[in-house]
């Protein structure tokens, strides 16, 4: 077993087992049996936020030289997010990008990602422009409003 399926192993394993303390976070396991490289991850959306209690899958493909690069995570469930591209799933978070240390876990990651729902930066490089385009206006009343309509779309629990 090579030093990356090791630490892939080993954070999975982490998300799997020690669950943060409100369960929001968790690791389904390989796409494949076959290849260890490839994941999905659920974050359940946090309270108080348009994103409540929504189930939001996300794709996780370790690179083969990971903890060294970052793990390439998008979500699969369509957010209405200013950091988020609604087609592609795409994320911009700059642990994700230039500002990864392989000191970060899987766990860091996703809890990372959780928070970026709960707290959007619209003037940090956005991938939503017209979600942006809404908090910069100041309508947090149209923008959650339409997040939330999007996570009862696709993201409810038992869809």
């Amino acid at each position: 077993m090579s030093i990356t399926d090791k630490r892939i192993m080993k954070d999975t394993l982490e998300v799997m087992i020690e669950q943060d303390e409100n369960n929001l976070i968790t690791c389904l396991g390989s796409e494949s049996d076959d290849n260890i490289l490839c994941w999905k991850a659920i974050i359940i959306g946090l309270p108080n936020t348009p994103y409540e209690d929504g189930l939001f899958e996300l794709s996780v493909q370790f690179p083969s030289n990971y903890p060294t690069n970052p793990p390439n995570i998008k979500f699969v469930t369509p957010v209405f997010h200013p950091n988020i591209h609604f087609k592609t799933g795409e994320i911009c978070l700059d642990i994700l990008k230039t500002d990864w240390s392989p000191a970060w876990t899987l766990k860091y990651v996703l809890l990372a990602i959780s928070q970026l729902l709960a707290n959007p930066e619209p003037s940090s490089s956005p991938l939503n422009c017209h979600a942006a385009n809404i908090l910069r206006c100041n309508d947090k009343l149209a923008y959650e409003s339409s997040a939330r309509m999007y996570t009862q779309l696709y993201a409810k629990r038992g869809q």
